[in-house]
Formats: structure tokens, C-alpha cells, sequence
């Protein structure tokens, strides 16, 4: 088996997006990698939080038919974690990237044969953030419809965005717009790189009931120590 392999490469609107596989020395591993441009968006081998984060957001959504949805498709690790939910009879993953969508259609990821031939799932191309702040909401087949609990991975944090266009989401405004769409009690629970930001715990607090902020810890081999993400959970 070759050391490394671009599984993918394409050019998009904002620079080269390639999947690839290469093989960890120190883990005798294979990791994937999702590159854009000259950063890195994702790798396989840290996808604690990203699992976490459909955990806890689920953990606090009520009754026992949930419908979902999921921000960001990446590498499929938070969609795959709310499959193993037997509560959710529904799940809408929305991704703007054709590209990404591409490859779980043709399971090149480990994560994607659980994601697209689960019946619960479909892959939805658009931009979440749209979708968002739209009365029409997150299922162009049921324009209005509610969900349960909406999961957003695609932002390194509320302050460090992939794109300037998504700023609005993170405001009082863009927050209100969102819990639009959830039904009663329902979840709406975020990723982030950085440890929990009091100023962004505090506009969600403006929005929603109750607002927490997890911070998943795990072990870094990189650095030899413990690295962190933050899954904020708001019901």
C-alpha cells in the first residue's frame, strides 16, 4: 500500500480542495486529510469533538422521532455519530461543496458507506448558512419544516470563519433566525477549535433557554499532551 494517495482533487471557487490518504508512521494509521487551498480543513485522526458534538447536542433533545440536521459533511463523523441514535428517524446533511459530497457518494472516506446507504440520510448541496436564514428553511421538499436538533461543524470557531460571508450567522440576528427552525426544546449545538468564548456564550444566552459549553479533551500524539475543542450545546 502506497505511503500517500490523493484520493480527490478539484478546483472550486476558493482555491484546490484534495482528499488524501497517507499512512501515519507513528500510529501505523491511515489518516485522510482534506486540504483547501494551503489549509488544512480536517484530518481523520483527530475526530473526537466531531463525534461529541452529535452526542451531546442529541443527549438533550427530547422524544423518541427526532429529525436532524447536520452543517458540514466533512468527513463524515458527526453525521455518522447521529445515525447511531436510534431516535433519529431523519437526517438532512448540508454542504456546500459539491466536491465533498462527491466523495461520500463514492464512499472514499472510511465514515461515508454508514452515512449515504443509511435510508434516514440525504446529502443535501447548499449553503447551510442560506438555509439558515431562510423562513423556507433546511428542506427545499417541506418549505417551513422544523427539526429537532441542527449540528454545525464547518467554521474553525465563531470568530475564525472559512468565509467572511457566514459573519452574519454569529449575531443576535442570525442566532434568532436559527432557532427559528428548531422545534420546542429543541438543540442546536456548535463546534469550535478554541476553548468556550464568554462573549459568544452570552449572545447565545440572548437566544436560547440554556446554554452550556463542553470542552472535549483528547490525546495528542503530536505534542505528546492533551489537546481541546468546544461543543457548545443551546436548547
Amino acid at each position: 500500500m502506497r505511503r500517500f494517495e490523493e484520493l480527490a482533487w478539484s478546483e472550486t471557487p476558493r482555491g484546490e480542495i484534495s482528499l488524501r490518504r497517507r499512512i501515519e508512521p507513528t500510529l501505523t494509521v491511515d489518516v485522510y486529510e482534506v486540504k483547501l487551498g494551503d489549509e488544512f480543513l480536517m484530518s481523520s485522526l483527530f475526530t473526537v469533538a466531531e463525534v461529541e458534538l452529535a452526542r451531546l447536542g442529541l443527549a438533550q433533545a427530547k422524544g423518541e422521532h427526532l429529525d436532524v440536521v447536520v452543517g458540514g459533511l466533512g468527513l463524515g463523523c458527526t453525521a455518522r455519530a447521529a445515525l447511531e441514535d436510534p431516535r433519529v428517524d431523519s437526517l438532512i446533511v448540508v454542504d456546500a461543496m459539491p466536491e465533498v459530497i462527491d466523495w461520500h457518494e463514492h464512499e472514499l472516506l472510511p465514515d461515508a458507506p454508514a452515512v449515504v446507504r443509511d435510508e434516514r440520510t440525504r446529502l443535501l448541496l447548499a449553503n447551510f448558512f442560506e438555509l439558515a436564514a431562510s423562513p423556507d428553511g433546511f428542506d427545499p421538499g417541506a418549505p417551513g419544516r422544523t427539526f429537532d436538533a441542527v449540528l454545525l461543524d464547518i467554521d474553525h470557531t465563531p470568530h475564525h470563519l472559512l468565509h467572511p460571508d457566514h459573519a452574519p450567522f454569529y449575531s443576535l440576528e442570525g442566532l434568532q433566525r436559527l432557532k427559528a427552525q428548531l422545534r420546542t426544546d429543541g438543540v442546536f449545538a456548535l463546534w469550535s477549535d478554541d476553548p468556550p468564548d464568554e462573549e459568544f456564550m452570552t449572545l447565545l444566552g440572548q437566544v436560547f433557554d440554556r446554554v452550556e459549553a463542553h470542552v472535549v479533551a483528547f490525546d495528542n500524539f503530536l505534542t505528546g499532551g492533551q489537546s481541546s475543542n468546544t461543543v457548545y450545546v443551546a436548547v
